[in-house]
């Protein structure tokens, strides 16, 4: 039993740390052949938006409002790859299996 409460006690501490690196992480997303580059934390907050001047054309505001969102959902794309890369190892099947939310 003691040795079980170690076990679940180290695994605590990796998915601690692994959250952290998680949240320090930054990542891109880009659209349009990179017109349009979009920064994310690991946590998913927006911290950048970078927009090229031959992006804006003041008759095709729809195509750049486009381009965003794709940017921001190619972000958002890359922050779920490496939450699985960094989480997926350590939470390997207790998600479904416990029914735990967030894991």
């Amino acid at each position: 039993m003691q040795q079980l409460m170690k076990q679940a006690q180290q695994m605590q501490e990796q998915l601690q740390s692994a959250q952290a690196e998680l949240a320090s992480a930054s990542v891109t997303g880009t659209a349009g052949g990179g017109l349009v580059t979009a920064t994310l934390t690991g946590a998913g907050e927006l911290t950048a938006l970078e927009i090229d001047p031959k992006a804006v054309d003041p008759e095709d505001v729809e195509t750049l409002q486009d381009l965003v969102v794709a940017a921001v959902r190619d972000a958002h794309r890359a922050v779920g790859e490496l939450a699985a890369e960094k989480m997926g190892p350590l939470t390997g099947g207790l998600g479904g299996g416990l029914g735990i939310p967030g894991l």
